[in-house]
């Protein structure tokens, strides 16, 4: 009786109109799954499909797209921006009074991707100041209101200057805080009382204290660049001068050593400085008490994204008990999970590895591209476990690296 019961359980069929409801709305929930995205088109870089989407918008934009498909790209990273030093982005942008892109933001867009311009504080601020200069030079066209087409007059300028370089997470922050500002302005305002509104809420966030810790020249045109990590380096040199007695260790790494200029300064103002590479981090380690470390972005996981080698100088710290203190704003919190450098990343220059800056070793790598075998490969940011991190340093205070979610709440709700 049961295995009957079975079978006429299972030859049961369902009506022809509820099949039909049924095959209708498996098709449906599958065309609503392929229309989600669930990777950002900045990491499927060798994807057709998305990088066909990205061609139409930056084509609807009048934006010109980076070309580095001649790069010789390491396989489990080739769905990263890959670098491309020779690339001319504005060779068919207009600079006519018709044109998408302001003037000031294609030059910044160039110092981006020469290097001029660097550090997730320096790009933000400078973007901050692009951006004022943008909203002053804005006139409303007749018959259309300031906050839906300026936004739409931003668009362009911010896929310019992500083709340039990859947005950092400062300068993300960043504009969605200005598209909020645009977005709440009202619509009963003068146009110049609304550009002066604007205008004075950029400078409301540079000046706030989450900014104001790191000094910074912006004079005249004339930007100051520093690659080192200003606000620890500001750090020391409080507590120098309130009488503090301490010895500071920097670790620097090829190819770029910015630890060299942090050097200069805090041996300028009497600190007692040793200078390492990486390479000796295990054994100057025994004589260090603690560890602080410049962060790119705190995600929301309490991973610490920051330059590469923190992560290892921080592993490092922690097998001798160590304890790590990471230094990061609350505008450089992330709502983005990372458990590893591998996803999200940038690329920067590869030649630059190959340059020793010894005449009798520099041309032994010289012609690298033409070695079918040899791929190299130069990574700019890592991700430090947040186990590996005791507190993080922040206007706010000291607080777990993962406070994140609780911070970033309650920002939103202040806003």
């Amino acid at each position: 009786d049961a295995q009957r019961a079975a079978k006429s359980s299972a030859s049961v069929q369902l009506p022809k109109s509820q099949s039909n409801n049924v095959a209708q709305s498996t098709q449906s929930n599958k065309k609503s799954t392929e229309g989600v995205q669930r990777v950002a088109y900045n990491v499927l870089m060798d994807d057709p499909i998305a990088q066909k989407k990205v061609s139409k918008k930056l084509a609807k934009q009048n934006v010109p797209q980076r070309n580095t498909q001649e790069q010789k790209k390491v396989n489990l990273f080739s769905h990263l921006h890959q670098y491309e030093e020779d690339l001319s982005l504005t060779k068919d942008i207009s600079f006519l009074s018709t044109g998408t892109i302001h003037p000031v933001i294609i030059k910044l867009g160039l110092q981006y991707a020469k290097g001029i311009i660097s550090g997730s504080n320096a790009r933000c601020i400078a973007l901050l100041y692009a951006f004022k200069q943008v909203i002053n030079d804005y006139t409303v066209p007749p018959s259309k209101e300031l906050a839906r087409d300026l936004e739409m007059k931003i668009k362009p300028c911010i896929s310019f200057l992500s083709q340039c370089r990859h947005l950092s997470v400062s300068m993300g922050n960043a504009i969605k805080y200005l598209k909020q500002q645009i977005t709440n302005t009202p619509h009963d305002l003068l146009e110049s009382e609304a550009k002066q509104r604007l205008t004075e809420s950029i400078d409301n966030f540079i000046n706030e204290p989450k900014v104001i810790n790191i000094t910074y020249l912006y004079k005249q045109g004339t930007f100051i660049k520093t690659e080192m990590i200003l606000l620890i380096i500001k750090v020391l040199k409080d507590a120098n001068a309130n009488g503090k007695q301490f010895q500071v260790v920097i670790v620097d790494s090829r190819p770029d050593f910015q630890g060299r200029e942090s050097l200069t300064r805090l041996a300028n103002v009497g600190i007692k400085c040793s200078y390492v590479l990486i390479s000796a981090i295990s054994y100057i380690m025994k004589e260090v008490t603690s560890v602080f470390i410049g962060a790119h972005a705190l995600l929301a996981n309490g991973n610490v994204m920051g330059s590469a080698g923190c992560a290892m100088v921080c592993m490092v710290a922690k097998a001798n008990n160590v304890p790590v203190l990471a230094c990061c704003e609350t505008y450089k919190f992330c709502e983005r999970v990372q458990t590893d450098a591998f996803v999200y990343n940038e690329l920067a220059d590869p030649d630059v590895i190959v340059n020793l800056n010894n005449p009798a070793l520099s041309d032994v790598l010289i012609g690298w591209r033409e070695i079918k075998s040899l791929y190299l490969l130069n990574l700019v940011y890592d991700v430090t476990p947040s186990k590996f991190v005791d507190i993080a340093i922040t206007e706010l205070g000291m607080i777990p690296c993962t406070s994140v979610p609780v911070v970033l709440r309650v920002k939103s709700s202040e806003t």
